[in-house]
């Protein structure tokens, strides 16, 4: 990537599920001198646990949060004017300088201002003695998508201009997010954004600014999730299993029960579809999964005792099962199977 593009690791969202708090420690003691985080509630806490690192607030602020904001030494996204008026009003008081990121919406339609507005957002900052553009951004919305990506880099680069007619020239120019940064080196600029690679995930194709190109990413994940069999069933030939009933054994079987469900994250979807790791084996999800509890096969593995391991997301004997396992069976994305995975579920950090 090299020295001149500066990282923002994306901890937004508990850290995409992993624990924002000891993922951002983490990552601040190896040099990570960036971290995007959604808004200022999330912001306040990572400084709460002592993180000193610059804080980007990825969606801006809200009205009444700009004096946090500036008491706090956070990095607001800005596209509106009012964003830019009250931020500098705050600033203004506290008599300091406050450095800020321009979004421009180049084709997402959610935040960042349009083509039309940005020469009046622009000469709002301009004008303003307490605010300095310090960083200007985007969002892609497919990077799958090469034609879409190369409209995208077109009409930031042409926003790059107004910025420029302004004398408004901010160092840090970022659009790449995950996807974007292992496909074209163009999409860099000089700050990237990426998020849930940080946690070994990418999908295995995107596509750059000149077409579509297989990606190689040597990542592994870094969350494994588990759990232990609380108790086992021995059951014969017809026995319905779970709410509905919706398994029924066709012969004497074996079910074990495990003290998680979607309460947790392990999620509905999964009912009859799943599977887990119990012994360095699989065994499939037999009946619904319900709020607090999960019913495995285990009539083919021999020896299961109560208390033995059982690994959801993760890997043992060669046997694995990550995110994107639980997102095709659930027709979603690795995102939400992490991000899905609630408060309640202890993270051990090693």
């Amino acid at each position: 990537m090299g020295e001149s593009v500066s990282i923002c690791a994306v901890v937004k969202a508990d850290a995409y599920g992993h624990g924002a708090s000891a993922c951002t420690q983490a990552l601040e003691s190896e040099g990570a001198p960036w971290f995007g985080v959604t808004g200022t509630e999330e912001a306040l806490a990572l400084r709460r646990a002592g993180i000193k690192a610059r804080l980007l607030l990825m969606t801006g602020i809200w009205k009444g949060e700009e004096d946090e904001v500036v008491a706090h030494r956070l990095t607001p996204i800005v596209w509106e004017k009012w964003h830019v008026e009250r931020l500098e009003a705050a600033a203004t008081k506290k008599q300091t300088v406050l450095p800020v990121h321009l979004k421009i919406d180049t084709g997402m339609t959610r935040l960042g201002a349009s083509r039309e507005a940005l020469p009046g957002v622009c000469a709002a900052i301009a004008s303003s003695p307490h605010l300095i553009l310090e960083g200007v951004s985007t969002h892609f919305a497919s990077v799958r998508d090469p034609e879409k990506t190369r409209q995208q880099v077109a009409l930031f680069d042409e926003a790059l201009t107004v910025l420029d007619a302004s004398k408004l020239r901010p160092a840090l120019i970022h659009m790449a997010n995950s996807a974007a940064i292992l496909s074209r080196f163009e999409t860099w600029k000089t700050m990237v954004r990426p998020g849930l690679a940080l946690y070994g995930y990418s999908r295995s194709r995107v596509a750059g600014v000149a077409g579509s190109v297989e990606v190689a990413a040597p990542l592994r994940p870094v969350l494994s999730w588990k759990t232990r069999v609380i108790a086992l069933k021995d059951v014969p030939a017809g026995q319905a299993v779970g709410y509905g009933g919706t398994f029924v054994t066709q012969h004497q079987s074996r079910i074990a029960v495990l003290p998680v469900g979607y309460a947790d994250g392990f999620h509905r979807l999964l009912s009859n579809r799943g599977r887990v790791i119990v012994r360095g084996e699989y065994a499939l999800v037999a009946g619904r999964v319900s709020m607090d509890l999960t019913t495995v096969n285990v009539t083919a593995i021999p020896s299961v005792e109560p208390g033995d391991e059982v690994i959801l997301l993760g890997e043992s004997n060669a046997k694995s099962i990550d995110a994107g396992e639980h997102a095709r069976l659930c027709e979603t994305i690795p995102y939400e199977i992490l991000c899905s995975i609630s408060k309640r579920v202890p993270r051990v950090y090693v």
